[in-house]
């Protein structure tokens, strides 16, 4: 079922793991993608147009706005999906930098490219916009805790943009997943336990008894903007087995 045909898309950090997955539903459901990440890999679905940026900066989100100008004439989905994290063992242990980073890169970039994407949602009175977050934020867990902070300010301010553009037509998502096999949660996990001291990790497997796919995440990405969540804005879906309390 081709549910996005004739629909444009951006989905930033489309390189690989979650990203790439969206990428992938996404032209399978008939969309025309635009994806970024800081370098383009072979990783990168075959089908979407590309851009090198970093969405970090203000220039990087400028020029994954014209990017979307140029190749799709117009953005009718919005994904912001880039994100991650180092883990410290303590908060105090988090320089200055790190905090802004972190900022950057799981909070602002959504802010910068949603105020450059979504004016023409609002003329055209139509559209989605999805920002992924985290299902770790109820937690708050000390080695993540710069991470979660900045997702936490994200899903709030999801819901907020939500109510904003709600009367024009546009929706506005968050998706929260948990532990997922990625090439970028693997190595998170490792930087995790080579830690010397601090909280360890917690490898029990999820109540459903595995970690997420890539894939389980994009599907609830792509119901999201579909017409079968046309009733849905300023609401975060959580996805990770029953890993987190809701919070």
């Amino acid at each position: 079922m081709r549910e996005l045909a004739g629909k444009r898309a951006v989905v930033t950090g489309g390189s690989r793991g979650i990203g790439a997955a969206i990428v992938r539903q996404f032209l399978d459901a008939g969309a025309e993608v635009l994806t970024t990440a800081r370098s383009k890999t072979s990783t990168v679905p075959e089908g979407a147009a590309f851009v090198a940026a970093d969405v970090r900066t203000r220039a990087g989100a400028e020029a994954v706005a014209e990017a979307a100008r140029e190749a799709l004439g117009g953005v009718d989905i919005l994904v912001n999906n880039a994100g991650g994290a180092r883990p410290f063992q303590h908060a105090w242990d988090i320089p200055d930098e790190e905090w802004q980073d972190q900022l950057d890169l799981n909070y602002l970039a959504s802010v910068r490219l949603d105020a450059l994407l979504t004016p023409g949602m609002r003329e055209r009175r139509s559209g989605a916009v999805v920002h992924v977050s985290t299902a770790a934020v109820p937690t708050s867990a000390p080695p993540f805790l710069h991470y979660t902070a900045a997702k936490a300010a994200l899903q709030n301010y999801s819901r907020g943009l939500a109510l904003e553009l709600a009367p024009f037509g546009v929706r506005v998502n968050a998706v929260s997943p948990g532990r997922t096999a990625t090439p970028g949660g693997e190595a998170t996990r490792e930087q995790w336990a080579s830690l010397a001291e601090g909280p360890g990790q917690d490898n029990t497997a999820p109540p459903l008894g595995r970690d997420g796919r890539p894939e389980d995440i994009a599907d609830a990405v792509l119901f999201l903007v579909s017409d079968r969540a046309s009733w849905l804005t300023g609401r975060n879906l959580t996805v990770d087995g029953g890993e987190f309390p809701v919070g």
